[in-house]
């Protein structure tokens, strides 16, 4: 029995790396489709995101995601973490595939991912101070609150809601606050201008191709970790239909978008990657390799019209959060009803219901924490500041001193 638990055990804590090393890759996409002048405060808003929400998961988040015994929509165990004992050591039958740190560790991985959605979303305008003081409180305690409805045991769990690695449960919850955002925040300065839609070309596709690979890499431990258990049989087959869906999606991006618009756009390819990855993270366990090539390439197709319809509605989004994150987010719940085991008209009423329940939740809540800032510290930098770029006014240097140029 321990044998299968440290087997079980050390799989968990590779995923957990992998999932961390997921923050990396966000990183290296949002300052590759942003511009050089940027650079630094997009960085410093990815390790405030993890190291805080590290912090807060553990005091707080934790035990408002996994409460025990609850009313279904909101429960809290207390603060800080308190693992299990028996005889004064810790006990080992927390769980068949995991200790009760390595618990602790995974799914807190997971909770700072929603807020870096957020992150590339408001790109490039945002005052720092304000997207902290989001972060706090959207991670602290929206993030696990939803999370329990369904991780937790709540409400949607007894529904039979289903969403194995986060499709909803990260990806959208992330995605609404990202959408209310933009609304709120406005567009950058020239995006929107003459009833044209402005250019800002990221500044390095490099690092952009690079964070999308390496979000690719993460996923395995994403979805693949989300078994919770190294089970041989399920985890093989999700990460065969996790790859699938992102490779089918890709390509049916980069394919539709060139029929569109007449060129091969490798932002759309990289999009329609991540699209796919997140189109498949709510059933990964649940597919078929068939079904899995299915979601990923409507995933693919959703990206490029998402994008386009984003930028109709005058939202500006620089990296494609909303399209990517939110929108191919429910076609993936969605899909769970459509597709795979779990097909049926109950289940897709069942995740519709789900869709529904934290789009009203996320809206609200970080209409609220967004509208507040707004009206007391403030969300924008002023003209000045965007124009001459946030990494000089909010930290007083360059990103790329060295080459003599800063390049707009």
């Amino acid at each position: 029995m321990e044998g299968i638990l440290t087997i079980n055990n050390v799989w968990m804590m590779i995923c957990t790396a992998l999932v961390f090393f997921m923050h990396m890759g966000f990183a290296l996409l949002e300052i590759g489709l942003t511009r050089q002048k940027n650079t630094i405060n997009i960085l410093f808003k990815n390790l405030f995101i993890i190291t805080v929400g590290l912090l807060l998961y553990c005091l707080l988040g934790f035990n408002l995601m996994y409460p025990g015994e609850f009313n279904g929509y909101f429960g809290f165990a207390g603060f800080g973490l308190d693992s299990p004992l028996v005889d004064g050591s810790l006990d080992l039958a927390y769980s068949e595939g995991y200790t009760y740190w390595t618990d602790f560790l995974f799914q807190g991985m997971f909770a700072a991912t929603a807020a870096t959605i957020v992150s590339g979303a408001v790109a490039e305008r945002i005052k720092l101070n304000s997207f902290m003081v989001f972060v706090i409180l959207y991670v602290g305690i929206v993030y696990p609150i939803a999370g329990s409805w369904k991780w937790g045991g709540g409400f949607l769990d007894e529904m039979g809601f289903y969403d194995f690695a986060g499709s909803t449960l990260v990806h959208s919850v992330g995605g609404w606050a990202a959408l209310v955002a933009i609304y709120l925040l406005g567009a950058r300065i020239g995006k929107f201008k003459d009833g044209k839609i402005g250019a800002f070309p990221g500044h390095s596709m490099p690092f952009a191709t690079a964070g999308v690979l390496i979000l690719w890499l993460g996923w395995f431990g994403f979805n693949g970790g989300s078994v919770l258990s190294a089970d041989p049989e399920l985890t093989s087959l999700t990460l065969v239909t996790t790859c699938l869906a992102a490779a089918a999606g890709g390509v049916a991006s980069f394919i539709f978008s060139s029929i569109l618009y007449k060129n091969y756009d490798i932002t759309m390819f990289l999009n329609g990657i991540l699209g796919g990855l997140v189109g498949i993270t709510a059933g990964a366990d649940q597919m078929s390799p068939t079904d899995a090539i299915l979601i990923g390439a409507i995933a693919g197709v959703i990206i490029v019209m998402g994008v386009a319809f984003v930028d109709k509605l005058k939202l500006d989004d620089p990296v494609g959060a909303v399209a990517v994150h939110l929108i191919c987010g429910i076609w993936g719940t969605l899909a769970v009803g459509i597709f795979g085991n779990m097909a049926g008209i109950d289940q897709f009423i069942t995740q519709l219901i789900g869709v529904g329940a934290y789009a009203a939740f996320c809206i609200v809540t970080s209409f609220i924490i967004f509208y507040i800032l707004k009206v007391t510290l403030g969300l924008r930098v002023s003209a000045k500041e965007e124009t001459e770029g946030l990494d000089i006014h909010e930290h007083g240097m360059d990103a790329y001193p060295d080459f003599g140029l800063n390049q707009k």
